[in-house]
């Protein structure tokens, strides 16, 4: 099984960075295997609206802007499902992954529907209060949701549940490969 978890935090050693990396343990420790992309690290430019506001993204799904954006698509394309691991900045998630997913959105919606049905599993990990955690999976799921992609687990990670939500994020791993495999398999 090759998984995708792409994850955005500017802290290596954060909350979300351990929600990533239990998630990938499950994944692993099921006999999957996976990519981790960390956002923070890619170039990622944001969205031109190119011409009348739409580009090349809706008459050829495909971007004009030279970044990293391209190559980290046809990862999503060829992954049999992704992990998406994002802190919580305002009730929503992280900027670096609200940019990709802005242009991704075009390119799917607009012209190549490559992710229509591909299954993923979302993660929100909040500091503080963790008032947001439920908002920022709601809105992910929301833009997913218009490339056809399909949430089959939502998992929020606050302060209060981090000490049974990290192991939790494990087994969420290992049941995405178990899930994986049956629809495979049948």
């Amino acid at each position: 099984m090759a998984i995708l978890v792409i994850w955005a935090s500017p802290n290596m050693d954060g909350l979300t960075a351990a929600a990533k990396d239990n998630v990938v343990k499950g994944i692993m420790a099921a006999g999957g295997v996976t990519e981790e992309v960390h956002l923070n690290r890619q170039n990622i430019k944001q969205c031109l609206t190119c011409g009348d506001g739409w580009g090349l993204c809706q008459a050829e799904g495909r971007c004009v802007i030279r970044d990293d954006f391209r190559a980290l698509y046809e990862k999503m394309v060829a992954a049999e499902a992704v992990v998406f691991v994002t802190p919580v900045y305002w009730h929503d998630l992280a900027e670096c992954l609200k940019g990709f997913l802005d242009r991704l959105r075009r390119c799917e919606t607009a012209h190549n529907h490559y992710l229509q049905g591909k299954e993923c599993v979302l993660v929100a990990c909040a500091g503080g209060t963790g008032l947001g955690a439920i908002q920022c999976l709601s809105n992910l799921e929301e833009t997913l949701r218009h490339m056809g992609m399909k949430a089959i687990e939502r998992l929020p990670v606050i302060r209060f549940n981090r000490d049974y939500m990290l192991p939790a994020l494990n087994g969420a791993g290992q049941q995405l490969v178990k899930y994986l495999q049956n629809i495979f398999t049948k």
